[in-house]
C-alpha cells in the first residue's frame, strides 16, 4: 500500500475504482508533460447524481459542498487511472469548480471548499492549490457542481 492509499484508509475515504463514464466525446483525464488534467467531474455515485438543481434554491449549500467533495474524488479516480497510482502525484496545482447557482447565490467559494479540504486532507501541503470557483446557469445532467483538477506528478 502506498502513502496516499494509507492516508485515504486512515481518513476512511474510498476513491471510486473507475471514474464515471464520460457524458460526451472526451476522456476523463489526459497526461501532458508532467501534468494530468482531468475533465470536469460531476458528483456521480453508483452511476447517478445524488441531487440535481441549482444551489441556493433546489440544493442547500452544505449539500453542494458534499457534492464538490464527491466530484473531487471522481477526479482523483481519473488521475489514478492514467498514472496507475496517486502516490505519483507531487502537487495539486489547480482546481476549477463550477456551481450551478441561483442568481442570488454568491457562496461558490464555500461550496468548492468541499473539494479543496479533501485534497488538503489527502495530500497535505502538496494538496494546497490555486482555485477558481465559478457560478454558472446550468451544468450537464442538471448537476449542482462540477470539478476539474490539474496535478503534477513524477
Amino acid at each position: 500500500m502506498g502513502d496516499v492509499d494509507a492516508r485515504l484508509a486512515e481518513l476512511g475515504i474510498t476513491i471510486p475504482h473507475r471514474s464515471p463514464a464520460p457524458a460526451g466525446v472526451y476522456v476523463p483525464a489526459v497526461v501532458t508533460g508532467n501534468l494530468v488534467l482531468t475533465a470536469g467531474q460531476l458528483p456521480i455515485v453508483d452511476g447517478r447524481l445524488p441531487v440535481t438543481g441549482k444551489v441556493g434554491t433546489d440544493v442547500p449549500a452544505e449539500v453542494a459542498t458534499r457534492c464538490a467533495r464527491i466530484s473531487a474524488l471522481n477526479a482523483l479516480s481519473a488521475v489514478a487511472e492514467v498514472l496507475g497510482s496517486l502516490d505519483r502525484v507531487t502537487r495539486v496545482v489547480k482546481v476549477v469548480g463550477f456551481v450551478a447557482s441561483d442568481p442570488a447565490f454568491t457562496g461558490q467559494p464555500a461550496v468548492l471548499d468541499g473539494a479543496s479540504e479533501l485534497l488538503g486532507a489527502v495530500f497535505g501541503d502538496a494538496g494546497v492549490h490555486a482555485r477558481s470557483a465559478v457560478g454558472v446557469a446550468v451544468l450537464p445532467l442538471d448537476a449542482p457542481v462540477e470539478v476539474e483538477l490539474t496535478v503534477e506528478f513524477d
